[in-house]
């Protein structure tokens, strides 16, 4: 094979290539701007419907408690609640939204609470609505600090010291560095959006490059050339290469801009809630932080993936006389390489050696692992070479079809 033949052809489709905008688009707008856009309007528009939720005071019904003033009373002048006119029709409006919450007393509350007899209070709700897990919430909190109240009233009543009601306190302390704690977090979303990445930026050039050529007629002309047909596929099996790890890179360098942006502002809310004593702690510890060389490590996994993807569509795409039935038969395989990354998110699934060896899947794990800081060698080699046999294969397969004249002139 002659490695000047494959630069040239390499070079010649490259440049045809940058000249398509579906291929632009694909390669440098979608991977250097969606992680952007997503993130800051996704994460701007949840913030302002959220803070926006919080400073509404719900509208509540109070059900029953006429034979009991002070509760009542004590509902009633909760600064975080709006208490209105009690209807029968309470459970259709939470379900349409036109009410929040409804909190049902159960009859002589009050009397029960004095004479120290059990008391169930109700508490309707429409379940997965934002403004009414709100409003139950703080009914919820309501009637705890109620509760805790009235306890501690009837303990300094008869000189009790209230360590004789909670012997002991019950914390949880955090082991495992935050680099494990991030990559338990959103660890399993990375693995998918770097395979499905790889795989949205090879498969454009693939069509575009054989079915696309055959469509325009300019396939003739190229295998009329002194070049032979393994040389061929190797300059445009490259083209597609290099489109799927720029595709993969670039969408990289954006995320990290776009999380380290992200965290410059987060930064900023947890200096301020500091400094009023708001929970700040709390604030860092929500930010997920991952292992930097892992990330690293995982993005050199992509290369035998993005060898696989190129191969496989690029093989396919022979299969087809226009570019239009390229995209039927390249287009379902979405599916089938988001099932397995998606496959590694879920609970309970670990690498192990049998796993190593199953294709998309093995990656998707090792990713996960790898921005946790777990660095499991033999399985990240184990992991690699498979992969790279797999990509092998379908690089002779793809070799083998583009020599057959009924492939590639098929009628």
């Amino acid at each position: 094979m002659n490695m000047r033949h494959v630069t040239t052809v390499y070079l010649k489709e490259l440049r045809d290539s940058l000249r398509d905008r579906r291929t632009l688009v694909s390669m440098f707008v979608i991977p250097t701007l969606l992680m952007p856009i997503i993130f800051f309007t996704f994460g701007t528009f949840t913030t302002k419907v959220v803070r926006k939720v919080r400073a509404e005071t719900p509208a509540i019904m109070v059900l029953g408690g006429e034979d009991s003033p002070k509760v009542r009373s004590a509902l009633g002048t909760h600064p975080r609640l709006r208490i209105v006119k009690t209807t029968d029709d309470f459970r259709a409006r939470i379900s349409e939204k036109k009410l929040r919450a409804a909190v049902e007393l159960p009859r002589d509350f009050d009397q029960s609470l004095e004479e120290g007899r059990l008391a169930t209070v109700t508490i309707f709700t429409y379940e997965g609505e934002l403004r009414s897990g709100f409003a139950a919430g703080e009914i919820d909190r309501f009637f705890r600090d109620y509760r805790e109240k009235l306890i501690q009233a009837r303990l300094d009543e008869r000189g009790v010291p209230r360590a004789m009601l909670k012997p002991f306190e019950l914390t949880r302390q955090n082991v495992a560095p935050p680099e494990k704690v991030g990559g338990n977090m959103i660890g399993g979303i990375i693995p998918c959006v770097i395979i499905l990445l790889a795989f949205s930026g090879a498969m454009y050039p693939a069509m575009d490059l054989t079915a696309g050529e055959k469509e325009r007629g300019t396939m003739e002309t190229l295998l009329c050339s002194p070049v032979g047909r393994t040389e061929i596929v190797f300059g445009k099996f490259l083209v597609v290469l290099t489109a799927s790890l720029a595709t993969v890179v670039l969408s990289a360098l954006s995320t990290v801009v776009t999380f380290g942006a992200g965290a410059l502002l987060f930064a900023r809310e947890t200096m301020a809630a500091v400094a009023q004593g708001t929970g700040g702690a709390a604030a860092r510890a929500a930010l997920p932080s991952l292992h930097p060389g892992g990330f690293l490590l995982s993005l050199t996994m992509v290369l035998p993936i993005a060898i696989l993807f190129s191969s496989v569509l690029f093989t396919l795409s022979l299969f087809a006389k226009s570019y239009k039935e390229a995209q039927s038969y390249v287009s379902p395989l979405v599916i089938v390489v988001l099932l397995p990354a998606m496959l590694a998110t879920l609970p309970g699934i670990d690498l192990s050696t049998t796993l190593a060896c199953i294709p998309i899947l093995n990656v998707a794990l090792l990713c996960k692992e790898l921005v946790s800081g777990i660095f499991n060698w033999p399985s990240i080699a184990l992991i690699f070479v498979s992969t790279s046999v797999y990509a092998a294969a379908s690089l002779a397969w793809a070799v083998k079809m583009f020599n057959r004249e009924s492939v590639l002139f098929r009628s």
